[in-house]
């Protein structure tokens, strides 16, 4: 998928504030562990990056609970295969 460069930030901005957010909702991260974790999950790739925003095929939710409990969060935690209403809630 292309974005404009405004689209892929406004994005890639979202996408980490979320994944910040369920950081330390759920993973009990401090605001600074938790925003420092988020830029690993979402770091900047150039518009000429071949796999530029592969990470957003899945949302923030999906990505950090797989890192707060495994890869099997899904299988093991159904209660939190999808996102709470306070996610859905974040701007």
């Amino acid at each position: 998928m292309t974005w404009t460069e405004a689209e892929y930030l406004h994005l890639l901005r979202s996408e980490r504030r979320a994944y910040a957010w369920v950081m330390r909702q759920h993973g009990g991260m401090s605001l600074p562990a938790s925003r420092a974790a988020a830029l690993r999950c979402y770091p900047y790739e150039p518009a000429d990056h071949p796999h530029r925003g592969l990470v957003f095929h899945d949302e923030a939710w999906h990505w950090a609970m797989s890192r707060i409990h495994g890869d099997r969060c899904p299988v093991e935690r159904p209660d939190l295969a999808e996102p709470s209403p306070e996610y859905r809630a974040l701007p």
